[in-house]
């Protein structure tokens, strides 16, 4: 098997603001001496892992990203018909295995039962915490020692196969991730602009207050976007416990993920929906490396010419050139283009499994 699967993807997408920075207005990045639009590695892990298609596809295979599962805990409990203070106490106890818990100060949002860090939970360890929390309410004692070891290393959970996980309180438990994700970034130079607006009140029939009832400004940006992306083949197999049914699943719906789903900022302001335009695949146990370098030089086309073709072109004589001087980068690859109907979804998907 080859271990490394690495993923070249153009996707152009509309007007839009699809990750935005502190301000509100679209990320950004200086590349090459051009300004160009940005979406950050975060911003599109947490699109795919939460999408519909990993929720179908992988379903009891994904884990729950949270500070809050102390809170849950304790509505079990007390549900369970618990008092209120050993419900509390013991879920504290039970949480605190997975991060150190804020402050002990009960407040009507029960923010003493959160932990510090977001904690990736895997679904092992869900019904660990689960099945102990019922067994403390059937007794009504609290947890042992023994059964507080509620850790686990986890197997099932394809997003924390893929992504990884840290823990700092019990770093014995972390996952290192079996894919990693560039930050997406335009190939061309790119300006992020604003849209005035303005919205007028139904029930005002202008005779006496013409004026809008609100006024707003909100910033967007449009463009092609290069995404690179490596999988490390043999470390998701391992990941996920040498299940291979569960590792090509997981490679199904991730590739449906990466070209269909899109980040979700701003989505009902601007529909920026799109699928992939092109996307280059290549397999081999050679050291992965991007190919973000064709784009150092911003994608400027001459008339007549098309931004995709060209960005395109950039891609595959960037890749030959690598090949020239350092020998084979892969040993097989495929291609999908949209824009010539080139290759399929399925076949790309079968190319990455085998």
């Amino acid at each position: 098997m080859s271990r490394f699967v690495q993923l070249h993807v153009l996707t152009s997408y509309p007007p839009a603001n699809l990750n935005r920075d502190d301000t509100g207005r679209p990320k950004t990045a200086l590349m090459g001496d051009a300004l160009r639009l940005r979406v950050s590695s975060q911003s599109q892990k947490r699109a795919w892992r939460t999408s519909d298609i990993f929720e179908t596809a992988l379903a009891g295979h994904i884990g729950t990203r949270t500070k809050d599962m102390g809170k849950r805990v304790f509505a079990d409990l007390v549900a369970a018909d618990v008092a209120d203070k050993n419900a509390r106490e013991w879920a504290r106890k039970i949480v605190g295995q997975f991060g150190k818990l804020k402050a002990d100060k009960k407040s009507d949002k029960n923010e003493d039962l959160q932990i510090e860090q977001l904690a990736h939970f895997s679904p092992e360890e869900i019904e660990a915490i689960d099945e102990l929390a019922q067994t403390c309410a059937a007794r009504n004692d609290g947890p042992t020692e023994d059964e507080l070891k509620l850790l686990r290393t986890p197997r099932k959970a394809a997003d924390i196969a893929m992504f990884g996980r840290m823990l700092a309180d019990n770093p014995a438990f972390n996952m290192e991730a079996a894919v990693q994700v560039s930050h997406a970034v335009t190939v061309h130079k790119s300006a992020v602009e604003d849209d005035y607006f303005s919205a007028v009140d139904d029930l005002n029939d202008g005779l006496t207050d013409k004026g809008a009832a609100h006024i707003g400004e909100r910033s967007y940006g449009a463009g092609l976007f290069y995404l690179y992306i490596c999988i490390d083949r043999a470390l998701l197999a391992e990941n996920l416990g040498g299940d291979q049914a569960l590792t090509a699943k997981a490679l199904q719906a991730f590739i449906h993920a990466v070209t269909k789903v899109s980040p979700t900022g701003m989505q009902n302001s601007h529909a920026s929906r799109a699928y992939a335009s092109y996307v280059l695949a290549e397999k081999g146990d050679q050291q992965p490396r991007s190919l973000a370098q064709a784009f150092l030089k911003p994608v400027k086309p001459f008339e007549n010419e098309d931004m995709l073709e060209k960005s395109v072109k950039a891609i595959e004589t960037r890749r030959d050139n690598f090949d020239k001087v350092y020998g084979a980068c892969a040993d097989v690859r495929y291609a999908i283009n949209a824009e010539t109907g080139d290759g399929s979804l399925d076949e790309l998907i079968r190319f990455t499994q085998e």
